[in-house]
């Protein structure tokens, strides 16, 4: 071969590493965009670059425990749909939903959508639920405490190996200290067709009740902290007036 040959080839060489290596950069920094008219799946992570989860879309199959700050806890959940994180990669709400009909009929359904306070449960809730025959839909408004999640959490094994009477009690003086929290307000229909709004106390009882019922009948009623009736305004009432 004559060192003129030899000189092209080297040359012709030189320029095919060259774009070779133009192409590979290129598009390994460059932003790519697929489009699909199917994807079958059965979960989906959506993360930062830095690999911070964002949201995943899942089936009940592998549907996750709790996350919080990048690290998943046991939190067993049946149900299917989507969860989403915080910039830390904590747990901040969710869309999930199940339902079926047993053997006997009898149908369990529930479609379920949250927002969480940070780094604790949820506080905004719109859920729709159905089961034993009753059906119940509204949305849901709740206090929680200032305490991270994380604590309950880690708190889990120990309450379990404690003395069942030992645990019960102290869980229910934690309820009446509201150490979980409570609800403050539910505004929809429940399970005696009922058309509410609930405003509730600290403790989660219910104080004052606006409420009509399937024959229309309306009323406003104000409770005690045990639930007890102390005085109930009705149409016929203000007409007495």
């Amino acid at each position: 071969m004559s060192s003129a040959s030899q000189k092209y080839l080297a040359i012709y060489s030189g320029v095919l590493t060259v774009a070779f290596a133009a192409i590979v950069l290129t598009g390994a920094s460059s932003t790519r965009s697929e489009k699909f008219d199917v994807i079958d799946v059965q979960r989906i992570n959506v993360r930062e670059p830095d690999g911070t989860l964002r949201m995943t879309i899942s089936n009940m199959d592998r549907f996750p425990g709790l996350i919080l700050d990048g690290k998943q806890y046991p939190h067993d959940r049946d149900v299917a749909g989507m969860l989403f994180f915080n910039d830390e990669g904590t747990e901040n709400g969710g869309l999930v939903f199940a339902g079926s009909r047993d053997a006997d009929g009898e149908v369990s359904h529930g479609v379920h959508l949250s927002m969480d306070q940070y780094e604790q449960d949820q506080v905004v809730t719109l859920n729709s639920i159905e089961g034993g025959g009753r059906r119940r839909s509204g949305l849901t408004v709740g206090d929680r405490p200032d305490r991270p999640i994380l604590e309950d959490v880690e708190e889990r094994a120990a309450l379990e190996a404690m003395p069942e009477a030992e645990r019960e009690a102290l869980m229910a003086q934690r309820q009446a200290d509201n150490y979980y929290g409570a609800n403050r307000l539910f505004a929809g229909r429940n399970g005696d067709r009922e058309s509410v709004l609930d405003l509730k106390d600290a403790s989660g009882n219910t104080r004052l009740r606006l409420k009509v019922e399937p024959d229309g009948a309306a009323s406003i009623e104000f409770l005690d902290a045990e639930g007890k009736s102390t005085g109930v305004v009705t149409p016929e009432t203000l007409r007495t007036r």
